[in-house]
């Protein structure tokens, strides 16, 4: 996959309100056609031992928590956004802002594709996981423990949904793009702790909350052991 270039300035639209209203409309298109949910009512049969969707309709429970994962991705820019500018280094995290949510208004080619609510979950995945790894890329960020495991687990299962080998294509194309923006020595060594910071106060305690009840409202469960999450 192509991964996206890091230099293309902003346009007026790439905004996190451009996006909610990119998923307001897949949705109004999905209630039309429930064409996704009986994509999921195909995978809920599929899925590994290790995830379990306790309720009577599984594909159901499967489409809330898909529908839920797609509409954080932009609450996620927007969180990450206000933190870094409150710390006043918003330039060194405007490249993985403006990355993640190109991935929603101007996809590529081949994300083009999907054009419904499952080529929404595809296009949340990527933006979720570019954060993950922004995560874990540098030092001072991956040891203020920003990203909880519910956060992990939650992107174990869209990778599930998403489907092999495509999902791991796009975990790819993620480390690609990381590697353009943050691929440095420098970058893993810079000290992000006024972002830190800012991130352990109350703009970032409700998505903290949110990823923590995400599965649990939707009564999905993981039985992993502490190595399958490594």
């Amino acid at each position: 996959m192509r991964p996206f270039s890091v230099h293309t300035p902003a346009s007026p639209d790439m905004t996190p309100a451009a996006v909610l209203d990119i998923i307001d409309q897949a949705r109004r298109r999905e209630a039309r056609s429930g064409t996704f949910l009986r994509q999921l009512q195909a995978k809920a049969d599929g899925l590994p031992a290790t995830i379990e969707v306790d309720c009577s309709q599984p594909a159901t429970c499967l489409f809330q928590f898909a529908v839920e994962y797609i509409e954080m991705a932009p609450r996620l820019i927007e969180c990450v956004e206000a933190c870094a500018r409150e710390a006043d280094i918003l330039e060194l995290f405007a490249p993985f802002i403006q990355a993640a949510t190109r991935y929603f208004t101007q996809p590529s080619v081949l994300l083009a594709r999907y054009d419904g609510l499952d080529g929404l979950l595809i296009r949340a995945y990527l933006c979720h996981r570019l954060m993950e790894e922004m995560n874990d890329n540098n030092h001072s960020i991956r040891s203020g423990k920003l990203v909880d495991i519910e956060a992990t687990q939650a992107n174990l299962l869209a990778h599930q949904l998403i489907g092999e080998p495509f999902a791991n294509e796009l975990d790819q194309s993620i480390t690609i793009t990381v590697l353009q923006i943050a691929g440095t020595p420098d970058y893993y060594e810079l000290n992000l702790d006024p972002f830190v910071e800012q991130v352990k106060h109350a703009a970032w305690d409700w998505m903290r909350e949110y990823w923590e009840n995400l599965l649990l409202r939707n009564r999905i469960q993981f039985n992993l052991g502490p190595k399958d999450l490594t």
